[in-house]
C-alpha cells in the first residue's frame, strides 16, 4: 500500500501525518510526504522548515515505516504536487489535513483539499486537527 500525505507545518498537517503513520504501521504501507510553497513562494508559511521534515522522517524511521519526503522548490500549487506524487507512486490513498475556514476564504483563496478530492485517482482521507 502507498500513502501520500499533503503536509503543512500546522496542527492539521501534523494530524494528517499522524493518521498516515498509524495506518502505515498497521498495514506495512509506504508513506510519501509532500510539502510545497504556494505559487513558487518557498517563503510561504506552508513551506515547512527542514527541521520539521527531519523530525517527521526520524519518527517514521523509528517506527520502521518506509518513506519518502518531497519538497519541490518553486511549486505552483500544492494540490498539483500532491496529485503528481500520488500518480508517481501509484498511491492507494491520499491523506490531507483539513482546517476550518470561512466561506469567503474558500471562495477567494480556493482550496487545496477540494482540488485534491476532486482530481485524485484514489481515495482521499481528510483529517481534522486535534482539539482540546
Amino acid at each position: 500500500m502507498n500513502i501520500v500525505v499533503g503536509y503543512i507545518p500546522r496542527e492539521e498537517g501534523l494530524a494528517a501525518v499522524e493518521y498516515a503513520t498509524d495506518l502505515a504501521a498497521r498495514d506495512s504501507a509506504k508513506v510519501t510526504i509532500v510539502n510545497s510553497g504556494v505559487h513558487g513562494n518557498d517563503r510561504d508559511p506552508s513551506f515547512a522548515p527542514a527541521s520539521d521534515l527531519d523530525a517527521i522522517s526520524a519518527r517514521l524511521a523509528r517506527k520502521g515505516i518506509e518513506h519518502d519526503i518531497r519538497q519541490p522548490l518553486g511549486a505552483d500549487l500544492p494540490a498539483e504536487e500532491i496529485l503528481k506524487a500520488a500518480k508517481e507512486v501509484s498511491a492507494d490513498l491520499i491523506v490531507i489535513g483539513l482546517r476550518q475556514r470561512p466561506l469567503v476564504g474558500k471562495v477567494f483563496l480556493g482550496s487545496t483539499v477540494q482540488h485534491v478530492i476532486l482530481e485524485a485517482d484514489c481515495p482521499v482521507v481528510t483529517v481534522k486537527r486535534k482539539t482540546g
